[in-house]
């Protein structure tokens, strides 16, 4: 139902500049996109070429921006996210995703600080920037992705379609600011962590052919989906297809690797979970070879269950924002249930005790990445406005990623958990402090203390811990629990809410009064174990 068109991508990084150029070409598309009624776009390289370079046109021309001016992007999975990256990146602009869930104050706080002087959205929070733009002095430039018009906002798509084909690409340098990523928020507001045009550079991670389609089901605000949707199908001519799936369903997945030739396929643990969990004798996937697991740990049973429906096994990703792809279990490697695989060829991972001294294989420890002498490429240029920030989580010769593991005599990395109050909800990392600062705004709550609490299905969900101010002592708690629930999800994004409320007295605390989260944290995992103790 398509013309496949034979292209060849060459990705050029040239003073850390990633661009396309056209030249032979073998057959595939570049990008395949299915929206959520069914229909279908498809662009080969030469075409994605030539709508990048116009992207970049729209973005330096129409909106005048220029070399080092920060843009966000708050879009779903559509094809204009990675057409706009695309453009930033040949314009010489910095790219700043953000996922469609966030709510007016997380927009407005990501825009007051990141000095953002445009953003491109889509109708899921054109209404909400509007609310807040009068607030974000730097904020110039509004680009809409949508079939509607909107006042205040230049239409991409129109704009997109007159601009030029022809675009000279800015030779930007190899630690120029190519992307902010803004963290979870672990102590405070999320921190922007830079990551320069070095990362178009890394090592190429899945050994991806040209003639392979990879479907990534990640939210485009994580820096998984660049790596994976991205940087890595295209710097080998592969395909990256992607679904829009507006709303997540399990069955839609597996209709979709049943139905187009997929042959690589990311997504987080629940996602695999949630999939065997279906009436998984009604499907075939006659193209899938690789499975890749990112953003949580993978538990040995879903790989179990997974390889003995499909014959097939799941390969871990770990990282994080800051450092991208650390360790992988590729495909020529020997999966270990429970290990994370060994580190990326160019990372020295290590782990540490608490003075930055490598420990021996065996011995539990701090997950570190070697930093000096030589930064390694890939690994994020540090906090935006924040060296303090960045210098606390170096320990040594090391960037401590706050992860717990033991090392094995083959280099393969055992997950044992968190030293930091990171909630790792369904791949979801989320920060504390940001629920807290939330239920504080709500007027029944005079105190609250958020941590993870152990689950089932998402392996861990966010728990509060609240003290209630006098007059709603005495309020039904069921009641109020869902008040709260339904405060945060107004006011942040949905997936942070708090699914366990617990009404208490006081909470624990220090000398010098700061809440101790990892008290609470211990016991709730702890009391969590008990029944399968005995």
């Amino acid at each position: 139902h398509f013309k496949i068109e034979i292209f060849q991508i060459k990705i050029l990084v040239s003073a850390g500049v990633l661009f396309l150029q056209a030249g032979k070409r073998p057959p595939g598309p570049a990008l395949w996109w299915v929206s959520g009624d069914g229909n279908e776009l498809v662009w080969n390289f030469s075409q994605l070429s030539e709508l990048s370079q116009q992207a970049a046109n729209v973005l330096s021309g129409a909106c005048s921006l220029q070399r080092g001016d920060r843009v966000m992007m708050v879009l779903p999975r559509v094809p204009e996210w990675w057409l706009v990256t695309l453009g930033c990146m040949r314009a010489g602009l910095v790219f700043i995703p953000g996922t469609i869930q966030m709510r007016t104050k997380d927009i407005l706080y990501r825009l007051q600080v990141s000095k953002a002087r445009a953003i491109v959205a889509g109708d899921e929070v054109a209404q909400l920037v509007d609310t807040i733009a009068s607030d974000c002095p730097s904020l110039k430039t509004k680009l809409l992705v949508s079939e509607k018009s909107r006042d205040g906002w230049l239409d991409f798509r129109t704009l997109l379609r007159e601009a030029s084909t022809t675009h000279c690409c800015v030779e930007t340098g190899s630690q120029e600011a190519a992307a902010i990523y803004f963290t979870s928020g672990t102590t405070g507001l999320p921190k922007m962590a830079e990551h320069s045009h070095s990362i178009t550079s890394c090592p190429k991670l899945l050994n991806m052919q040209p003639s392979d389609i990879i479907w990534v089901i990640s939210d485009t605000a994580w820096i998984l989906n660049i790596l994976a949707s991205f940087l890595e199908p295209w710097a080998v001519g592969a395909c990256s297809f992607i679904h829009l799936l507006p709303k997540f369903d399990p069955v839609i997945i597996l209709k979709v690797l049943s139905s187009y030739p997929i042959n690589n396929f990311v997504g987080a643990p629940i996602i695999y979970q949630m999939l065997i969990q279906q009436d998984f004798p009604s499907y075939k996937f006659p193209h899938l070879q690789n499975c890749y697991s990112g953003g949580d740990a993978l538990l040995p049973d879903i790989l179990e269950n997974w390889r003995a429906r499909t014959g097939l096994d799941i390969r871990e990703l770990y990282g994080q924002t800051e450092t991208g792809i650390t360790c992988r279990v590729s495909k020529n490697m020997k999966i270990k249930p429970g290990y994370l695989g060994t580190a990326i060829p160019h990372y020295d991972v290590q782990v540490l005790d608490d003075k930055g001294n490598v420990l021996p294989p065996g011995i539990e420890g701090d997950i570190g990445i070697r930093v000096k002498p030589i930064r390694p490429i890939g690994i994020f240029s540090g906090y935006v406005d924040s060296p303090e920030k960045t210098a606390a989580s170096i320990r040594g010769d090391f960037w401590i990623l706050g992860d717990r593991a033991i090392k094995d005599q083959d280099g393969y990395f055992r997950f044992i958990g968190r030293s930091d109050d990171i909630i790792n909800s369904s791949g979801y990392r989320i920060g504390p402090s940001e629920v807290e600062n939330a239920l504080m705004e709500h007027p029944a709550v005079i105190e609250t203390a958020v941590i993870s609490s152990p689950d089932p299905v998402r392996k861990e969900v966010v728990k509060a811990f609240v003290v209630l101010a006098p007059q709603f002592l005495f309020h039904n708690l069921d009641q109020l629990t869902k008040e709260l629930q339904q405060h945060v999800k107004s006011v942040t994004a949905p997936y942070k809410y708090p699914r366990k409320v617990e009404f208490v007295s006081e909470l624990p605390k220090t000398n010098t009064g700061k809440i101790q989260r990892k008290k609470l944290r211990d016991k709730e995992w702890k009391t969590s174990r008990q029944p399968e103790a005995q």
